[in-house]
């Protein structure tokens, strides 16, 4: 791959956006979810659908930060025998076909850390990786993968929150910083309430004024009207939990996707995506 795509997608999709004039679609789904082969299918019909950057979740059986929603697809994924090496397989498999995708790997660390830290950051950006957003590893902790991750050419994505304010502005937005900011728009956990738009207003502008990157907002959209209104707000909109539960909702008794499962997701995607335009 050159080296203006496999490290500059994120770059380069938030200056068609800006060129385009609007927002973008960010969308999250867990890596296997619900199996494999219909979670691949899922994957590769996201930028298709609409989806300007990819968030693909890496399954964990300790996921604090997220909903029931968001919980219950990693241990679906994890039922079906996902795991990390499967999760970079199914990005060499999209790859094949889509160069110019951004996709972000969502997690934890524990995951990474039995992986290996070093053969992680090799095996991810090979991959076709262009950044990671690791919830529980802090800025204090910078040397343990971040600093790694950005001398291998990784973006390395922080969450930022309503209370990062003041003094906690600048190791959340420090120099090792990098691809866009990911404003959490809500206190708790995944697939829960929706800020007011005004708050998220009001957030935007404060991160704005302490760094150059796009601010890409999270948590609590669930609809076509609310990407429509963050992403007029903000550089893009992210849903995840509403994908999750269509999902869900394309599942039988036993987990395992109906008939037309990937198309039913794809086409509610598009919905949402259409929102940002």
């Amino acid at each position: 791959m050159s080296e203006i795509k496999d490290s500059g997608r994120i770059d380069a999709t938030f200056a068609r956006l800006k060129a385009e004039g609007r927002g973008g679609f960010v969308s999250f789904t867990t890596a296997g979810d619900p199996d494999y082969d219909t979670s691949l299918e899922i994957l590769k019909g996201l930028p298709d659908a609409g989806v300007d950057i990819i968030e693909i979740g890496m399954p964990f059986t300790d996921p604090v930060a997220d909903g029931p929603t968001i919980q219950a697809a990693g241990l679906r994924a994890l039922k079906n025998g996902q795991t990390l090496v499967k999760t970079l397989d199914m990005v060499r498999e999209f790859r094949q076909e889509n160069d110019t995708t951004p996709i972000v790997m969502m997690g934890y660390y524990n995951p990474i850390y039995a992986y290996g830290v070093d053969k992680f950051i090799t095996d991810a950006k090979n991959a076709g990786i262009d950044g990671m957003i690791v919830v529980d590893l802090p800025p204090e902790e910078d040397e343990e993968l971040c600093v790694p991750a950005k001398e291998a050419g990784l973006n390395f994505i922080r969450l930022a929150t309503p209370t990062t304010v003041g003094r906690r502005m600048g190791p959340v937005l420090n120099e090792n910083t990098s691809g866009f900011v990911y404003y959490v728009s809500i206190l708790g956990i995944t697939g829960t309430g929706s800020a007011a738009e005004a708050a998220v207003e009001e957030a935007v502008s404060r991160l704005k004024s302490h760094t150059d990157l796009p601010i890409v907002v999270g948590f609590g959209i669930k609809t076509p009207e609310n990407v429509k209104s963050v992403s007029s707000i903000a550089d893009a909109a992210v849903v995840g939990s509403a994908i999750v539960d269509r999902i869900k909702s394309n599942l039988d008794e036993n987990n395992a996707p109906k008939a037309g499962c990937a198309a039913d997701v794809l086409a509610y995607v598009k919905e949402l995506a259409d929102g940002a335009r």
